[in-house]
């Protein structure tokens, strides 16, 4: 048994390694065959892509961009391992960070409390809207896909409309911009100065936070362990005292809250307000890295990195001549790749160990007998 067990466990190690690659093959396959479609030299395009992806600007562009996208990826994940689909977390961030820089804007304390006081605001206002989806779900069983959809809606509408000159909003002198007052000096957030390649965001520093505590808590907490048992079987989980319906609210609780860091990076390290230029729909890139991740925390700050090369070295492209849509192209193809990759093989790998030990219980099986017949 001991050497069946080794020889699953390579095998596990080796169909682990198998699925990334069989993704990124299948990914170049198709994307050299989409670029060669538009009539241009895929191997220029990569060839370009990889130049310009690692000059020390692009470098420095990528992080920034990636610690959005990791902490959009870390929220959505939340609930994949709960079993849970919140959809809603591009609208959790946005009006999350509309609150926060609200605030941030009305503070007139000092920055070592007003940033904190900004963060704090942001994970209680993603939370809270998150939470509405929860509490229908676990004591009206309405979907928190549905759920999450029309709060989205919703959050869209409430920023619109408090966003507006005389009410939360002020115009700009060139009357083009509308955004909410913006923070005082003292509230931005720390950056690292790399000199001519431009500023690392600080808030890099968060988003590794909350991917440490993302995997403790999970991997290494009761808490931990009872949310993934729900995920895989609600009625297995009430039946050893979990309580289900309080760990779905909770899930959809902490999910939201991480949301509402989303907006924090660009908020605090970048624009320094909230106007109707905020970036919208990251949210909706947190699914897609998540599930390139595999919803493991090292997984999704590779999709995040990976996102944010593709994002910086596509743009590039549009200016070689390329066409633009080669980007959205390229982002659909690899999360494709990836998802159907890792479903075959986890099948091909659950239908090796169910005929290993098939073979190895057979095998067992007829040794008494050969046994008998010898005595």
């Amino acid at each position: 048994m001991n050497k069946l067990t080794s020889r699953i466990d390579k095998e596990r190690l080796l169909l682990g390694i198998a699925a990334p690659l069989l993704a990124v093959v299948a990914a170049l396959v198709v994307t050299t065959l989409v670029i060669l479609a538009t009539g241009k030299n895929p191997g220029d395009a990569f060839s370009d892509m990889v130049t310009y992806g690692f000059a020390s600007d692009s470098q420095v562009y990528i992080l920034n961009k990636a610690t959005t996208y990791y902490l959009a990826g870390v929220a959505v994940a939340i609930g994949f391992r709960m079993n849970l689909f919140n959809i809603g977390v591009d609208g959790q961030y946005r009006l999350a960070a509309f609150i926060a820089a609200v605030l941030g804007g009305a503070l007139t304390v000092p920055g070592w409390l007003a940033i904190p006081l900004i963060i704090l605001c942001a994970m209680a206002t993603g939370a809270l809207w998150a939470a509405i989806a929860g509490i229908l779900k676990v004591t009206r069983g309405v979907s928190e896909v549905i759920a999450t959809i029309m709060l989205n809606s919703i959050a869209t509408a409430v920023i619109a409309y408090l966003l507006q000159p005389g009410k939360l909003g002020q115009l700009d002198q060139a009357g083009t911009l509308v955004s909410t007052k913006p923070l005082p000096s003292s509230s931005y957030f720390f950056s690292f100065d790399t000199g001519p390649a431009g500023e690392l965001w600080g808030f890099i520093v968060i988003a590794v936070l909350v991917g440490v505590a993302y995997w403790f808590v999970l991997g290494r907490t009761r808490f931990g362990f009872d949310l993934r048992t729900v995920g895989q079987s609600e009625t297995a989980a009430a039946a050893s005292g979990v309580g289900v319906k309080k760990m779905i609210a909770t899930s959809m609780i902490i999910s939201g809250a991480v949301a509402g860091l989303i907006g924090m990076p660009t908020l605090l390290n970048d624009s320094h307000q909230f106007s109707n230029d905020f970036p919208a729909g990251i949210g909706f890139t947190g699914i897609a890295i998540a599930l390139l991740g595999r919803n493991h925390p090292i997984g999704i700050a590779l999709g995040a990195l990976l996102w944010g090369f593709l994002e910086r070295t596509t743009n590039h492209l549009e200016f070689q001549g390329y066409d633009k849509e080669i980007l959205g192209v390229i982002q659909g193809v690899i999360v494709l790749c990836v998802v159907i990759a890792y479903e075959v093989v986890r099948r091909y790998g659950l239908k090796r160990q169910q005929q290993r030990v098939g073979a190895e219980l057979a095998a067992q099986a007829a040794a008494p007998t050969k046994k008998q017949e010898v005595a």
